[in-house]
Parts: C-alpha cells; sequence; structure tokens
C-alpha cells in the first residue's frame, strides 16, 4: 500500500469535498423460501410478488425458491436500506403462512438436489434460456451449490468525481475510457484485500450436513459442533471457499482485471472453448435441452469472482458486448454473506464500510496483476474463508509472510483519513463509527459474525439447521408485524401486476424458435464496435 500518495490525492480531493458524495448504492439480497418447518418451499413463485423475469425489483436466482431483492441505486446506503426493508415486508406479507425467508446464506431444508425446484421464467425465448442455464448448473455442478445466497453490493463512483479525479492523475484519454480503467483498478484493489471482507463479515463458519452430503463427502478437517452440523473452527465464510462455489473447470480459467479488453476477451474465449466433460453431458438430447452450450462457461454469469465489473445489457444484450460498448457502470462486489443477527442480511455499519473499503481501492495505486499475485490473492482468500479467525494465520503480502490481524489493523489505519474526510459532511460520523466496529473485530475475533454463529452452536449444542430456522422465523415475523403504508402497498402491486403483463408481451412478441435465438445470442460479438 503507497500510503504517501494515496493520502496526496486525498488531499486534492479534500478541496472539494463534495465530489466524494453522490455515489450510487445498490443491493442484491438472495434469500431462500422455508415451510415452517425447516423445508426447502416446493410451492411456485407467489404470482402476488409479480413476475421473476421482469419485476424491477423482485426476481429469482437459481431455485423457485430462492428470492432475490433487488434495490434501486441510491446515492445514500441508508436509503438503499429502507427500500430493501419495504421489499421484506411487501413480500412477507404475501408469503404464505407456512413459509418464510432463510436467514443464512448456507441452505438448510432439504435431502437431496431433487428437493430443490429450479427456477421458471416462462414461455419466452429469454426466460426458456434462463431456464436451460440453471438446467446446465445443475448438471454440472449440483442443485446443492446452487441453493447458497448471499448479498451483492453494487456501486458506482460519483459522476462529480471523475473528472477531478482524472486532473488529480494527469491522464488525459477519452472520459469514459478513463473510467473503466479507474474500475478495473478498483476491481484489482478489490481482490487484494477481498480477504478482509471476509473476515469482517463472513458468517458462514458451518454447514448442514446433508450440503455436504449433496457436495461429496466430508472434507478433511472438519469437525462437528453440534448435531448434523460440521465446519472448520476458525473458518469465516465457507460460502466463499471450496465447499462453496467450487468450480473445478474454473480451477485454472485465468480472466484477467488488467484491462477491460483483456477481461472481455478472456471471458468470451471462456465461453467459446468446449470442456470435454461438459461435452459428455450433451447440449440438446433427445429434443430437450440440459445446457446452453458445452464449453467451460455457458454464459458469463457463471464465471465466479468476488467481485465483477458491469454495464446494463440492453435487451438479449450479452453483458461483455455491453461493456465493450458502453464501458464500466459498476462494480458489483459478491463476496458478502448473510448475516442471519440481522433482518436485512446487512446493517448500515456494513454499508459504511464498504463504501470507505471501495472508495480507498479506487484512490490506492493499483498495478496490474500477475499470474503468480493472482494465484496469492486466491490463496489469500481461502485461507481467511478457511482459517481467518486462527490467531496464527498468515497471509502472504509482497511475496512475504504478514499475519492477518497486523495487515488488517494496518489496512484500518490507512483507511481511518478517508473515514474522516467523508464524515466532513455527515452527523454522527457515520464511516469512523463503522471503521471502528470493525477495528474492534480485528482486535476480538469472536465479535465477527462468524464466531458469534460457532460459539451459539457448540453452547446450545444445536444445529446449523435448526438456528437457521429459529433466525428465519424471528426476522419474517418481524417484517409481518410492520406492514406497509397503504400507499407503498398499493405501489409494490401495482408494480407486480404490471411485471406479470410485462411478461406476457414478452411472450407474444416472439416470432423466432429458441434454436434460432440461442444461435443469435451468441453470435454477438465481443469485438469493439466502431
Amino acid at each position: 500500500m503507497n500510503t504517501g500518495r494515496f493520502l496526496h490525492r486525498l488531499e486534492q480531493l479534500a478541496r472539494k469535498p463534495c465530489s466524494l458524495y453522490g455515489g450510487l448504492i445498490g443491493l442484491e439480497k438472495e434469500s431462500l423460501r422455508l415451510t415452517t418447518a425447516g423445508r426447502i418451499a416446493q410451492t411456485p413463485h407467489p404470482k402476488a410478488l409479480g413476475s421473476p423475469l421482469t419485476h424491477p425489483y423482485i426476481t429469482t436466482d437459481y431455485s423457485e425458491a430462492l428470492l432475490e431483492f433487488i434495490t434501486p441505486p441510491c446515492a445514500d446506503g441508508l436509503a438503499t436500506l429502507a427500500f430493501l426493508d419495504e421489499i421484506h415486508r411487501f413480500v412477507c406479507s404475501h408469503l404464505q403462512s407456512q413459509e418464510a425467508l432463510l436467514a443464512t446464506s448456507m441452505p438448510i431444508g432439504f435431502k437431496g438436489d431433487e428437493d430443490i425446484p429450479i427456477a421458471c421464467y416462462g414461455l419466452s425465448n429469454i426466460g426458456r434460456m434462463k431456464y436451460v442455464y440453471r438446467v446446465g448448473l445443475s448438471y454440472r455442478y449440483g442443485r446443492a451449490m446452487q441453493a447458497i445466497a448471499g448479498i451483492h453490493y453494487n456501486y458506482s463512483v460519483a459522476e462529480s468525481l471523475w473528472p477531478i479525479l482524472q486532473e488529480a492523475l494527469e491522464d488525459d484519454r477519452p472520459l469514459q475510457e478513463f473510467k473503466s480503467a479507474a474500475y478495473f483498478g478498483l476491481i484489482r484493489n478489490l481482490k487484494r484485500y477481498g480477504w478482509l471482507l471476509l473476515y469482517l463479515f463472513g458468517a458462514s463458519p458451518v454447514v448442514s450436513r446433508p450440503f455436504l452430503e449433496c457436495r461429496g463427502e466430508i472434507p478433511a478437517g472438519f469437525v462437528q459442533p453440534a448435531p448434523d452440523t460440521y465446519g472448520l473452527p476458525y473458518a469465516t465464510s465457507l460460502r466463499m471457499s471450496d465447499i462453496g462455489y467450487k468450480n473445478p473447470a474454473q480451477a485454472d480459467l485465468h480472466i484477467s482485471c488488467n484491462t477491460l479488453e483483456e477481461y472481455t476477451s478472456d471471458l468470451c474465449r471462456a465461453i467459446e472453448t468446449p470442456f470435454p466433460p461438459y461435452q459428455a453431458i450433451g447440449v440438446k438430447v433427445d429434443g430437450d435441452y440440459r445446457q446452453l452450450n458445452a464449453n467451460v462457461l455457458q454464459i458469463e454469469n457463471e464465471y465466479y469472482s468476488i467481485v465483477r465489473p458491469k454495464q446494463v445489457a440492453e435487451r438479449d444484450e450479452r453483458p461483455t458486448v455491453a461493456l465493450r460498448r458502453r464501458g464500466v457502470r459498476y462494480i458489483e462486489v459478491r463476496a458478502l454473506d448473510l448475516n442471519p443477527y440481522e433482518p436485512l442480511g446487512i446493517d448500515r455499519h456494513e454499508i459504511h464500510f464498504l463504501e470507505a473499503f471501495l472508495l480507498y481501492c479506487l484512490l490506492q495505486d493499483s498495478p496490474p496483476h500477475t499470474l503468480a499475485e493472482t494465484q496469492t490473492m486466491a490463496a489469500n482468500l481461502l485461507a481467511t474463508a478457511q482459517r481467518g479467525r486462527d490467531p496464527k494465520l498468515t497471509l502472504i503480502r509482497a511475496g512475504q509472510a504478514v499475519s492477518l490481524r497486523e495487515w488488517a489493523e494496518e489496512f484500518c489505519t490507512a483507511l481511518s483519513p478517508l473515514c474522516q474526510l467523508l464524515d466532513a459532511a455527515c452527523p454522527g460520523k457515520p464511516y469512523q463509527t463503522s471503521l471502528e466496529l470493525c477495528r474492534e473485530r480485528i482486535l476480538n475475533p469472536n465479535l465477527t459474525p462468524s464466531a458469534k454463529i460457532w460459539a451459539q452452536l457448540s453452547a446450545r449444542k444445536i444445529s446449523f439447521a435448526d438456528f437457521a430456522l429459529e433466525k428465519s422465523l424471528e426476522h419474517t415475523r418481524y417484517f409481518r408485524q410492520r406492514p406497509l403504508p397503504e400507499e407503498r402497498l398499493a405501489w409494490f402491486t401495482k408494480l407486480s401486476v404490471q411485471s406479470i403483463r410485462e411478461q406476457e408481451r414478452i411472450e407474444a412478441e416472439d416470432v423466432l424458435s429458441f434454436d434460432e435465438f440461442l444461435k443469435r445470442y451468441f453470435k454477438q460479438t465481443c469485438q469493439i464496435e466502431k
């Protein structure tokens, strides 16, 4: 970390501190629908919630039971949380009385993959594509892995900051080109320091026995702190470990984050490269699709990473094409577990820390990744996921071993001036308060969510499934006891009705066969259009 240049940039920005404000924050939160008996719901997506294909804020992820809530981007993280709270209140008011939202990232409530229903999106070509993609995931990795939930933190830098930052860096490229390059610098740094997010906010130190049985055998070193519950004593986020989003085809896949050109080219190459084990599955067998293709990746979203560059895609437009045409619009942080102690799965302190963390990653020097550094970053992330609270754990920094705690303390010290600047116009000093709470977790690992979960299960000898159900019922009651005001209820209801009509319109307008639709979709070029 080059503190000198970072502080110099802060001094330049301090002359116009308002440029740091106005960055947009959005959240995508996944939650499984459970029965009150603790089983994954087998009921269809509730019609009162609208169409998961076209609703702007309420959809499904992998499973018909895996709800996904999407907030609009807001310039105030608290407004983002408030909107997420409204979605929960609306949804919980329309769930069956015997259903609740799962409060944890790691799934419960199933005995085998067949208990996890794949999400359906109607009869349109795009709806069928989304379904076939999920069928392909089930053949490739099994359904249990796809039922894991998380929170994605979407962030775009304030537009007023870009020209000031470009001037400070003496960069004369076209503004959009500069923005994309700066976002990729942010992404590289987030991968360098992302292990800290797992330590601070990881909340999946254990998994249920059925999950491991679906994924294979119980891994070596796993212990049983409670009935039907396995984990690692110092784990922070098994969701982010190799028993979570494990993808053997991607083990040797290198997607460069050094430039937009390299990133999109590498992704396109993976989508176009056949993979023999997937070829053995078959693509269209006896008239039914088993996957979209037999390549390393079916589509861009299959690439698992803790962060992605994003651009809003137009209808039927590939994400890589959208990035090439219009550059990076925002970044999506995908490393966050649901905190089962928070009804929303996330709180205001995490929201504020993440904003400061991302701005630090933007403003700090970010040299290109080498292959060796990429391997080191992956090793640091895995070590933190599995042993982050181990006082003896060391990570690798610039080729040298350093204790996680020492590095984390240094990072918080470096982040402090930025939090002070962000707090200059904020009552209550929310950024410095959030930083101090995180510093306390570094000094005392027992304060982390992962440690609290492990301690509670060990002390009560309660299974992870029972603990997760207990928290799920508690939070669902919390939302049901706070019905939306009539005006907001009517607004959400109108959106649901409109989304169903929009799905019907899309289905009615389809004229291509599904085979032809897929052919045209994958024909989209990854080359920059002049």
